[in-house]
């Protein structure tokens, strides 16, 4: 089950649908859906949460927590509210768009992927635009 819990004012239109891309997401990558919780939140919230659990005093758009048991998805993943507006300015991209990619980076890492290799960057941006290429709303 995929869940949005909001911890900062956030009108997310046509949750139904995300919800079923990120179901999408998940079959694609032949995973399958377990609990998954997604906590809209505030900078100051997330940044509290990274210091806490991570050790990490910096300022980050997502927080993934993985306690997927074989191939079942099952996460809290925390999305600042405020770096994704922040970075939808920065790239030229909306709002929508961009939430919708960190949406699916978590899933992503969630799936076996990494980002700390510049190979390893593209190949994770390369899913991440395919994915957002197969949701129209």
């Amino acid at each position: 089950m995929i869940e949005f819990h909001h911890k900062i004012k956030l009108n997310l239109k046509n949750p139904i649908e995300i919800k079923e891309w990120i179901t999408q997401i998940i079959t694609n990558e032949k995973k399958k859906v377990g609990e998954i919780n997604y906590i809209f939140c505030s900078d100051d919230f997330l940044l509290e949460n990274n210091m806490k659990f991570l050790k990490h005093n910096t300022l980050t758009d997502i927080l993934t927590f993985d306690y997927c048991i074989d191939d079942i998805i099952n996460s809290d993943i925390m999305i600042s509210i405020d770096r994704v507006k922040e970075n939808s300015s920065i790239f030229s991209t909306s709002f929508l768009e961009e939430l919708l990619r960190v949406m699916a980076h978590g899933i992503l890492h969630l799936s076996g992927y990494d980002d700390q290799t510049e190979e390893e960057k593209k190949i994770m941006r390369d899913k991440e635009d395919y994915y957002l290429n197969k949701i129209s709303i």
